[in-house]
């Protein structure tokens, strides 16, 4: 074990090796820290490096979580305790090593497996998102609720939630909706599915391989993949986001964020055709941080146009200054610490000038621009 992540390597039936990481901490539902993210980059580059390793495999130790998300616990004890300096410091460090290891699995030279099979928010989808090959269980469960605690959608996310259908992305990243493993495949954010119990029998199956063989190593891991799909296929949950697209898309047509929330605030649901979760949903909205919204807005019209290295560089400054001048402390404070869920949001000042300042670094250069 290595702070919290399991580094090992199992031997594959023709010499080679696969490299196993295992988040182990799940008694916080293997939430990120930032020793983790540092021990997850170590393996991967060391392996990324090592003609032995084949292929990675990324997983979740317990049966309820793959990831909850980031310790985020740590920035509102460290906002009490150490100066304004400091905590930029902090801030700083997690964001951009957290952001770097996204970037790297978006990258990674070799073949790449993450299993969500549990829980998978925030931080976990942010690891998930950029796999080769995105499996889902029937247990699977995904959300990016930031705008209920004074963040928005990071970890690359504004990237990915930009390219959903419809205004599918929009609606996950304003109201913090929950989904499934079927949606995370009809929303392009998963590839494959297998049934929970089989998830034990991946890595001996992936050993059985012929790494050395004419065949290409992500297409052999496709068929294996594909061929664990039909089980799966009768445990899926049926999705509970992609029904409701045509609704969504309507609530959430315009350019302006006020007149999407108007519309959306004064909507009615039917609970009778199974419009009961998007209430609930367009609630968690209504009490989020109007600093999140604007930054989710934003963000999404503008991830549109960029890379996923200028989403990356957008998004170490945005959430550095949600920790310094935002509401993320007063959201995690409120979720997490006093845990009695009255936060006490900022009124965000007229115009846009306010927002255009969340996107300047703090000082110095921005260490993600490109």
């Amino acid at each position: 074990m290595n702070d919290a992540v399991r580094v090992a390597t199992h031997p594959t039936a023709d010499g080679h090796h696969i490299g196993v990481l295992t988040l182990d901490s799940p008694a916080s539902l293997n939430a990120l820290s930032l020793p983790m993210i540092q021990a997850l980059q170590r393996a991967l580059t060391q392996w990324e490096q090592d003609p032995g390793v084949v292929c990675v495999v990324l997983q979740g130790a317990g049966e309820k979580a793959f990831c909850a998300g980031g310790d985020i616990r740590s920035f509102y004890y460290r906002k009490q305790e150490e100066s304004e300096q400091a905590l930029f410091g902090y801030a700083r460090d997690f964001f951009e090593q957290e952001y770097r290891l996204d970037h790297h699995i978006h990258r990674y030279a070799k073949p790449l497996i993450c299993v969500a099979d549990g829980i998978c928010m925030g931080g976990g989808i942010g690891l998930f998102a950029g796999a080769d090959f995105r499996v889902v269980t029937e247990k699977s469960l995904f959300a990016m609720p930031e705008v209920t605690i004074g963040l928005y959608p990071d970890v690359g996310a504004s990237w990915f939630l930009s390219r959903m259908p419809g205004r599918l992305g929009l609606w996950l990243g304003l109201t913090g909706a929950r989904f499934n493993g079927a949606d995370a495949i009809g929303l392009g954010l998963a590839d494959h599915a297998m049934s929970s119990r089989e998830r034990a029998d991946l890595l001996p199956r992936l050993a059985q391989l012929g790494w050395g063989g004419k065949v290409a190593p992500r297409e052999q891991i496709a068929q294996l993949l594909s061929g664990l799909q039909a089980e799966a296929d009768q445990l899926l949950p049926a999705p509970v986001i992609l029904p409701h697209q045509a609704k969504i898309d309507a609530l959430l047509a315009g350019r302006t964020l006020q007149g999407v929330l108007d519309r959306l605030y004064d909507a009615i649901f039917e609970p009778d055709l199974g419009e009961g979760s998007l209430a609930q949903a367009r609630d968690i909205c209504r009490g989020g941080s109007p600093i999140s919204r604007a930054i989710l807005w934003r963000q999404y019209w503008q991830a549109r146009r960029q890379s996923l290295t200028e989403v990356f560089a957008d998004e170490l400054a945005l959430s550095v200054n949600c920790v310094l001048r935002g509401d993320f402390v007063e959201g995690v404070r409120a979720l997490l610490i006093d845990k009695d869920k009255s936060p006490r949001w900022q009124a965000p000042p007229p115009g846009t000038d306010w927002l255009d300042a969340f996107y300047r670094w703090p000082e110095g250069k921005n260490p993600l621009t490109p």
